[in-house]
């Protein structure tokens, strides 16, 4: 676990509404194991993070994201053949801007997301977009260029009323 989220903060910001880079007061990631467990682990260095920045109140509608978009990139974005007890280049990213936070996660694939087409909200599975875009004020995802492969999905919470 780091907290130097720097590196992020250039590409996440091309698929982010405008926001003053000054206004950023703090950033905390960590890696996550290629486990479905990692999801549990994403759920509470949320909560230790929103608590260290006063914003436990909004616990339940972040993690919530956190955890369709952790699992969906576990379950997703790596290769088939990827060992589940290695590490891989998932990572979860939380930015505290002043009114705004975001939640970001990091694969390796290349392809984006997509939502089921199906209306079955019975279903176990293929609701997590829905549940990303009904929590969060707003979501998307870009690829990455440069040195870092893959994608970051991210999710956009408004933590005040904003002008």
């Amino acid at each position: 676990m780091g907290t130097n989220g720097s590196t992020m903060l250039v590409p996440l910001r091309q698929g982010l509404p405008p926001i003053d880079p000054a206004s950023v007061s703090s950033s905390a990631s960590c890696a996550l194991p290629a486990r479905f467990e990692a999801v549990g682990g994403a759920r509470k260095f949320t909560r230790a993070t929103l608590c260290q920045w006063d914003l436990e109140s909004r616990f339940d509608d972040v993690a919530l994201v956190v955890s369709e978009l952790v699992t969906n990139a576990l379950r997703h974005a790596l290769p088939a053949d990827t060992p589940r007890e290695s590490d891989v280049p998932v990572r979860l990213h939380l930015t505290h801007w002043n009114a705004r936070l975001v939640c970001a996660v990091r694969d390796p694939s290349h392809d984006g997301p997509s939502a089921r087409d199906s209306d079955d909200f019975s279903a176990e599975s293929g609701r997590g977009l829905f549940l990303v875009d009904s929590f969060s004020d707003s979501w998307g995802w870009h690829p990455l260029d440069g040195t870092l492969h893959g994608k970051v999905v991210w999710a956009l919470f408004r933590l005040r009323n904003e002008q």
